[in-house]
């Protein structure tokens, strides 16, 4: 056994160790592939918008980025992998208002305040309330009036277990539409029931509908951003459509597993940061209905935290509790 001098003074030599190798890993970060945890399906929105980003992020980052979809749980077998992940910056989050949205909705295993570091912001987006054109209505007023006069009839796709299922269960309290809520998987599993006639009504975002839109294959009749959309100048926002309290959007970010160090966080923030400034990504991002929102580590926490009451509030609004 050493003596106590001796004990102390390995002691002392393992902390100054400690605190040269956090600095030294951050300057070298990154050299290798980064891993990037995605907890949606292939194809849908925030996947779109994660492999978009990555596409611009890895140049400027100098390293690959994988992006590796774990989808499931209402994105919390995701999360959680994540959240487990070694905190050395090479195994990051794409993560959308589902963070919070879980745990208002159905309560979650793990606190993701607690168990991740918010690293950057990168995008928000609205939903649209669009209906099949077999439909005779043009207005929000004309489709509440058409569901009154046909009860029974309508029903409306939402996915299960998201903010998607709140906004249409908001939706139809506020609005008073006489309409069935039908629990789907995903967007994309009820597609085909809509284009066939079985859903009349689906909460979808622009970067999935626009081209059926264009097409004529569905009708908008609101988007819930605060101001019209620049692809749709002539869908009103919900404010306009007489339902304000609507006026929601989602988001998505990037997050860090709890622990990592602030110099490797600030890094790739300000990656992400340029990445979302460059006129090509700008563009890229428009064409699919998503706005940047740029900002600071800080910045996202402090959103989150804002954010968190909110979606609380509907939750209890539409009667959905933490189980």
């Amino acid at each position: 056994m050493l003596p106590r001098r001796h004990l102390a003074a390995a002691l002392a030599a393992l902390a100054v160790a400690a605190g040269w190798t956090q600095p030294a890993a951050a300057q070298s970060y990154p050299n290798r592939v980064i891993k990037l945890v995605v907890p949606f399906t292939p194809g849908s929105p925030n996947d779109v918008m994660a492999r978009l980003l990555t596409q611009h992020l890895s140049p400027r980052l100098g390293q690959p980025i994988v992006i590796d979809n774990k989808p499931g749980g209402g994105t919390t077998i995701g999360t959680k992998l994540a959240a487990a992940a070694e905190p050395d910056g090479y195994t990051l989050l794409f993560i959308s208002s589902a963070i919070i949205v879980d745990p208002a909705m159905k309560g979650t295993a793990y606190d993701p305040r607690k168990e991740f570091a918010p690293v950057a912001t990168v995008n928000t987006a609205a939903w649209l309330v669009v209906v099949s054109p077999a439909l005779p209505v043009r207005t929000m007023a004309e489709f509440v009036a058409h569901t009154k006069a046909h009860p029974g009839t309508v029903n409306f796709a939402a996915t299960q277990g998201t903010a998607a299922m709140l906004v249409a269960e908001r939706f139809k309290q506020l609005s008073g539409a006489d309409l069935l809520i039908v629990p789907y998987k995903g967007g994309a599993a009820a597609l085909p029931d809509f284009l066939g006639g079985r859903i009349q009504v689906l909460n979808p975002t622009p970067s999935t509908s626009l081209p059926l839109i264009r097409d004529g294959k569905m009708r908008p009749l609101m988007i819930t951003s605060p101001a019209r959309s620049a692809e749709l100048p002539d869908v009103p926002t919900a404010r306009e459509a007489g339902l304000p309290e609507l006026t929601l959007e989602f988001w998505a970010g990037v997050m860090a597993p709890a622990g990592t160090p602030p110099e490797i966080v600030g890094r790739v923030n300000a990656a992400i940061n340029d990445t979302l400034r460059s006129p090509e990504m700008r563009d890229a991002m428009a064409k699919l209905g998503f706005d940047a929102k740029i900002g600071s580590p800080q910045d996202y926490a402090r959103f989150i935290a804002e954010e968190t009451p909110r979606w609380t509030g509907i939750a209890k609004a539409v009667g959905v509790k933490a189980e």
